[in-house]
């Protein structure tokens, strides 16, 4: 085998596969995948899928026809154990050893486990893969009290899910207040209103110190303190750990992830890695970063692909992310946690409004609450490097999209 070898079908692997393909390239892409299931999205297994609102088959990226007629071959089911940069090849489970001309890494990140006693008993639950949602839809059935270790996305997000479904839900967050990382506070706290509204409870500020079990089953969740929840179910959602051990047995420079250029390249010729594996330098973080998130994986799985067909464009996206809660919309682009000043754009009281964050006067973030015009604005402002005074940003009657016109005609 030559040609192009993927491992993951990550949406970044996948989109490295589909952008080669798309730009020229003409030899063998085989993309390599340890599930046997097709490609899949995986931001509806914590919320659609859950509430069985969208099945399996609407999960799938593509179907098999889509693969074949880009002349992406799958190899399901298979797990790569080692990569020998210099045989330039990839061993699989069994000693299969296939050779690469180019090699994308886009194996993901795993949830982070929790370290107190009890982890390990039956009902302590992960959502990352189609398996871990299956098992914990099932479940879901038949719990009535569920405890949420993680007030991250993953982890509200099943809490509006299990509220829904008229669960007793208790969320449990070590930080000051929901998102403390991702969104500014305002946002963090109509978050936390909604979900209040919703019968779900929080708790701040506070570590897990033991998971208790009767009969090797979860019964209860102790806090630092000594407080005990009663709990039948519980779910951790507390981050995400690169899956970089290939490279990291390979040799390849790894730091939070395997260290990438602004096209994906390792400092090894030939070998590239994307998506939530990566960790590459963004202006945007002003230093280097790993992100997580649907769309970072595919724009820079797109870049990979190109590059891989001599077509570069280097990777120079602001960092969006997403999230369904309730009956809220939460979009956000650039990094929010970089901040010192904010200004509130539309009426809270609405429901529809955006934070405009600035640091030392220039727009690094915008998160919006069932506003996506805002977003889209705001994604081409700071790929620009154009801010909006606190006061224009604050004033619905200012057209901001009249700054991009206005710094075009400057350049021009």
């Amino acid at each position: 085998m030559s040609g192009v070898v993927v491992i993951g079908a990550s949406y970044a692997g996948i989109q490295a596969a589909f952008a080669a393909r798309a730009a020229g390239y003409a030899e063998r892409v085989t993309v390599i995948a340890d599930e046997r299931a097709l490609p899949y999205q995986r931001p509806p297994l914590s919320k659609d899928f859950l509430l069985d609102e969208i099945g399996a088959q609407g999960l799938l990226m593509h179907d098999e026809a889509v693969f074949a007629d880009n002349r992406v071959e799958l190899m399901l089911g298979h797990r790569v154990v080692a990569v020998d940069r210099n045989a330039r090849g990839v061993v699989l489970a069994g000693g299969t050893m296939l050779g690469f001309d180019r090699l994308v890494i886009a194996t993901g990140s795993r949830a982070r486990r929790i370290a107190v006693r009890g982890a390990e008993l039956d009902g302590v639950c992960y959502l990352r893969s189609i398996a871990d949602a299956v098992d914990l839809k099932a479940r879901l059935g038949h719990a009535s009290e569920i405890v949420i270790i993680g007030g991250g996305f993953i982890g509200l997000e099943v809490a509006s899910s299990a509220a829904r479904l008229g669960k007793r839900v208790t969320v449990i967050e070590a930080s000051s207040r929901l998102l403390e990382r991702a969104v500014s506070p305002v946002v963090s706290r109509v978050l936390l209103e909604r979900h209040a509204e919703a019968s779900v409870a929080m708790k701040f500020g506070t570590a897990v110190s033991a998971v208790i079990g009767e009969d090797g089953r979860v019964a209860a969740v102790e806090l630092a303190g000594g407080i005990r929840l009663g709990a039948d179910l519980v779910v951790v959602g507390i981050g995400g750990i690169a899956n970089d051990e290939l490279a990291v047995a390979a040799g390849l420079e790894c730091a939070n992830g395997i260290v990438v250029d602004e096209l994906g390249r390792t400092a090894h010729p030939g070998i590239y890695a994307a998506g939530d594996c990566a960790n590459h330098y963004s202006r945007f973080a002003e230093g280097w970063i790993r992100l997580e998130s649907v769309q970072h994986a595919q724009d820079q799985g797109r870049t990979v692909g190109l590059a891989i067909a001599d077509s570069h464009e280097p990777y120079d996206s602001v960092p969006r992310f997403w999230s369904d809660q309730h009956d809220l919309k939460l979009q956000s682009v650039g990094l929010a946690a970089r901040s010192d000043r904010f200004v509130i754009r539309g009426a809270i009281e609405a429901g529809r409004f955006s934070v405009f964050n600035y640091r030392q006067d220039r727009l690094v973030a915008v998160d919006s609450i069932n506003n996506p015009a805002d977003q889209m604005v705001a994604r081409r402002l700071i790929a620009a490097g154009i801010s909006p005074t606190p006061e224009q940003a604050g004033d619905t009657c200012c057209d901001l999209k009249s700054l991009l016109k206005t710094a075009g005609r400057a350049v021009a």
